[in-house]
């Protein structure tokens, strides 16, 4: 059962953000040793979709493909999440990535907090570097690997 009472005004947001829009996006704010982050909370609650993180972009545009994938689950169509799509970021398709329980104390915090506890599935929206290479291809870059660590196992070779 999520929470429903806040102790704080950020918390409340979180609250009043899904109560509102059924999501919320956690915006992460990176540091020396970790790149920025965004994911939602309350997919899985309102829509019995997986919470989804991205890595690696600009807070605006990651929101806005956090927004088309909430927006879709909406509408009762949510993303297969089993294929690529090309639906979220313009000519790159994006594939998703299942984060495993052990990384959701680090990337996940908040929705631990609102779903109290870990019951509750994340996945991860990985998207390609400008040369079509995703993070695990032999020929990405060092720094296009760093930008956007991949949390969980793909299985698919693309």
């Amino acid at each position: 059962m999520p929470r429903k009472a806040a102790t704080d005004p950020g918390e409340q947001k979180l609250l009043d953000d899904i109560h509102k829009f059924g999501w919320h996006c956690m915006n992460v704010f990176g540091d020396e040793e970790h790149e920025p982050f965004s994911y939602t909370i309350g997919l899985f609650q309102t829509y019995r979709h997986p919470e989804l993180l991205i890595y690696g972009l600009p807070r605006d545009v990651a929101h806005a493909v956090l927004t088309i994938a909430a927006e879709a689950a909406a509408e009762g169509k949510p993303l297969n999440l089993e294929e690529p799509t090309d639906e979220l970021l313009e000519g790159y398709p994006c594939i998703f990535v299942p984060v495993p329980l052990n990384e959701y104390p680090e990337h996940v915090g908040f929705a631990r907090w609102y779903y109290e506890g870990d019951s509750f599935p994340v996945q991860q929206v990985v998207w390609p570097s400008k040369a079509g290479l995703f993070p695990w291809h032999p020929e990405a870059t060092q720094a296009f690997r760093q930008k956007q660590p991949v949390l969980g196992q793909h299985e698919r070779s693309a």
